[in-house]
């Protein structure tokens, strides 16, 4: 198996994409609202019921991230459309990719139940109710 090669071990002129397995080409991350009410994390619980999504916080930001490979993307991990290619694909660069796989979330949910689990710990109960026992009636005042 041939190891990966770093990026400082790049020769001049060569192309971390070259040695890259393509993974900005095979998904893409949309943020959304951060959720604050039981009804957000409802819709955040419905995109996590569509297969290949996923849910992150990074730097406090949340994002619906979708894996799933751009059609255009061929077998060596190349763009098929180079020359077309779309705007956030020229703009992109390999200064802070995922090629070095250093990167972590925060918060990072794949499932709904997962999502519900997260809601319950952070938002206060939908009926008012706490799991503490109910305040007791103070003493009576003795004269």
């Amino acid at each position: 198996m041939k190891s990966k090669i770093s990026r400082n071990d790049l020769r001049p002129g060569e192309s971390l994409c070259d040695h890259c397995t393509a993974k900005c080409c095979k998904y893409f991350a949309i943020q959304i609202e951060t959720p604050e009410s039981h009804e957000d994390y409802q819709f955040i619980r419905w995109y996590l019921f569509h297969d290949l999504t996923s849910v992150f916080v990074d730097e406090g930001k949340w994002y619906v991230l979708v894996h799933t490979a751009c059609e255009h993307l061929r077998e060596d991990n190349r763009c098929g459309i180079y020359d077309r290619r779309p705007a956030i694909c020229r703009d992109y660069t390999t200064d802070n990719c995922e090629y070095d796989d250093s990167w972590t979330y925060e918060k990072y949910f794949e499932t709904a139940e997962q999502i519900e689990e997260y809601a319950e710990a952070v938002l206060p109960p939908k009926d008012k109710t706490s799991i503490r026992s109910p305040r007791p009636n103070p003493l009576p005042i003795i004269a």
